[in-house]
């Protein structure tokens, strides 16, 4: 059961701001190329870190009483007290324009954008929008649109699809990995994030009700951003809009894909069965 969901008072939050900074290290460098499947090698100080990177600094820090029961901190503060026990990483827009490096002092200016609400299949969900710039001594690095959702709690397993699913869409680029709990564990503690649906299989099964630890957003988007970077010879997309499809859950193969189109590329990454869980449109 949750409280009456108030959009008027959530929408007072729009253009609430924040700030925070943290410095770029060699051993979160090596840490998030470990986890992204890139070589390790010896990184030193200057050297370019993954393109995000961003997503592991100055995340913020509370203290275990004042978590809740899904292991986020309790509703309030920057982000507005949306009274839906589910939240998810439903997608957003990145932007490029220069690499964080080893030794550089990062700062995160964050505001919210906006608030909405739309009914869909699960019932009620309220969408909340931040949008991001980091900035080292050098100027703009990147600029980001989040995209929140909060949903209500189900009792059950979402219904079985009424029909077959469509077969999975032929890519002219792919590389596939294992996603397995020690992989969401070490993305999780890069990016200090205590989502306990990343990690306690007891919770998300019997509480939230998936079938298994879930992978994170942000780990999918920062996967299809390497790939297509590697396929432009190490070069970022000016811009990647994206969104979540589908959850993709530990224990089996996942792929990241890519095809070329009109300049730019379509991506996107697919559960064992090829079907997609996050679709992405870069351009260059």
């Amino acid at each position: 059961m949750t409280d009456k969901l108030d959009l008027d008072h959530l929408r007072q939050w729009i253009g609430k701001t924040t700030e925070a900074s943290d410095v770029v290290t060699k051993y979160l460098v090596m840490g998030l190329r470990a986890t992204l499947f890139q070589e390790i090698g010896e990184p030193k100080a200057g050297d370019p870190a993954p393109w995000t990177t961003h997503w592991c600094l100055a995340q913020p820090v509370f203290p275990m009483s004042q978590l809740g029961p899904d292991g986020h901190p309790t509703r309030g503060g920057f982000l507005p007290p949306v009274p839906l026990p589910r939240r998810m990483w439903a997608g957003g827009e990145l932007e490029f324009f220069d690499a964080l490096r080893i030794g550089d002092e990062a700062k995160r200016t964050s505001k919210i954008a906006d608030v909405t609400v739309k009914s869909g299949s699960t019932g009620t969900l309220c969408f909340v929008s931040v949008h991001h710039e980091v900035t080292t001594s050098r100027g703009l690095a990147v600029r980001e649109r989040q995209d929140i959702v909060y949903r209500e709690m189900t009792s059950t397993q979402a219904a079985a699809p009424a029909k077959a699913a469509p077969p999975p869409p032929a890519a002219q680029h792919r590389e596939s990995h294992v996603s397995d709990p020690v992989l969401l564990f070490r993305y999780s503690a890069l990016t200090f994030n205590g989502h306990r649906i990343h990690y306690d299989r007891d919770y998300v099964t019997k509480v939230e009700g998936y079938p298994g630890l879930i992978f994170h957003g942000p780990l999918q988007a920062s996967f299809i951003v390497e790939f297509a970077a590697k396929l432009r010879g190490g070069k970022p997309p000016k811009k990647l809009t994206y969104r979540g499809v589908q959850p993709l859950f530990e224990g089996s193969e996942f792929s990241i894909n890519a095809n070329d189109k009109d300049g730019g590329m379509e991506l996107w990454t697919a559960n064992a069965e090829g079907q997609p869980t996050m679709k992405g449109t870069a351009t260059w």
